[in-house]
């Protein structure tokens, strides 16, 4: 393949089998505009109220933001805000681009096309009094959603900026006593090494929850509904289960629940399921469960180290206020 053939070589990433989740993000801009700074402000242009049709340009750039990038993902946006701040002390226009919906791919080429958008109109309507222009400060303010979840940009967020948007990240866990079992028999016989539990440990400990190392455990009902009734009176609130979900004749971990359960949550399995099978169909075919044994809440996952990530991504955003239910609190 000659350089020439290489450099032309390009795609879309394939989202097919990415699960749809509520994206958002914000991106900024500045127009330096020097003298035309008040006329702006005022709406004393030449061509009209430069402020009020950058945000309709704005908001027509982040819709098209496809139509201006070829390989960028359409997507039908949910929301959209265009916001134009003036900053008297630099002489300049502060431009702000919100975009949310619900996809399988983020929505940060919209924000930054509807910013960009909104300036080049802005510089459109002013250099017939001020020619000598700046563009500068284009960048993605902060993200939310999808894998990576809440994103900062590193020159980070004014008080303002946060008090308007109010960036959501994942409720944390800080000081949940949890536990982690793998359920499997070649694990522990020592066949191969564990992955998914360790994977669940690091989750949770990056969610601030009071966690020790991943048990390995056989195959045997009998044996974890046991040690689940001794973790509950020792006082943990969650434990995470993964292995002996599947169809196989010794997954047996949705029955070790059932010996130990008071309460079933099936919301929390069902949850699971249903957003598991936009990454696979065979999603349907696992017997994952959530019980509740008195105060601890206990949650059986698929063994695979995939599907442990893929699970804690959509049981994250929900444990905390699970648990704060659990002991107490309100439902909202």
């Amino acid at each position: 393949m000659s350089q020439r053939e290489e450099r032309a070589y390009f795609h879309m990433a394939d989202v097919r089998r990415k699960r749809a989740t509520p994206r958002r993000a914000v991106a900024v801009g500045e127009l330096y505009a020097g003298s035309a700074f008040d006329d702006i402000v005022a709406g004393h242009l030449p061509k009209g109220d430069a402020i009020a049709m950058a945000e309709v340009a704005g908001l027509q750039g982040a819709k098209n933001a496809s139509q201006l990038m070829p390989l960028c993902h359409p997507l039908p946006l949910e929301y959209l805000e265009l916001r134009c701040e003036p900053v008297p002390e630099r002489q300049a226009i502060r431009v702000y681009c919100e975009v949310a919906t619900c996809a399988r791919t983020g929505v940060e080429m919209e924000a930054l096309a509807g910013v960009n958008a909104a300036l080049l109109t802005l510089y459109d309507l002013t250099k017939p009094v001020q020619p000598a222009l700046a563009i500068g400060g284009v960048r993605l303010l902060f993200k939310e959603g999808g894998k990576k979840g809440l994103w900062f940009h590193p020159d980070g967020l004014s008080d303002a900026e946060k008090a308007h948007y109010r960036p959501q990240a994942v409720a944390r866990l800080d000081g949940v006593s949890a536990a982690v079992i793998t359920l499997s028999d070649r694990a522990h016989r020592g066949d191969y090494e564990d992955i998914s539990g360790p994977l669940l440990v690091e989750r949770l400990h990056a969610l601030g929850a009071e966690i020790g190392p991943a048990e390995v455990r056989a195959d045997d009902a009998g044996a974890l509904s046991g040690h689940l009734r001794e973790l509950a009176a020792a006082g943990v609130s969650l434990v995470l289960c993964t292995g002996g979900t599947g169809l196989g004749p010794r997954d047996v971990t949705p029955e070790a629940l059932a010996q130990v359960a008071d309460r079933r949550v099936p919301g929390l399995a069902e949850m699971f399921r249903s957003q598991s099978s936009q990454h696979t169909p065979l999603a349907w075919l696992s017997r994952a469960d959530a019980v509740l044994l008195g105060r601890m809440l206990v949650i059986a996952l698929p063994g695979s180290a995939k599907a442990v990530a893929q699970g804690m991504d959509i049981l994250a955003p929900v444990l905390a206020h699970a648990l704060a239910m659990v002991a107490g609190g309100g439902h909202a």
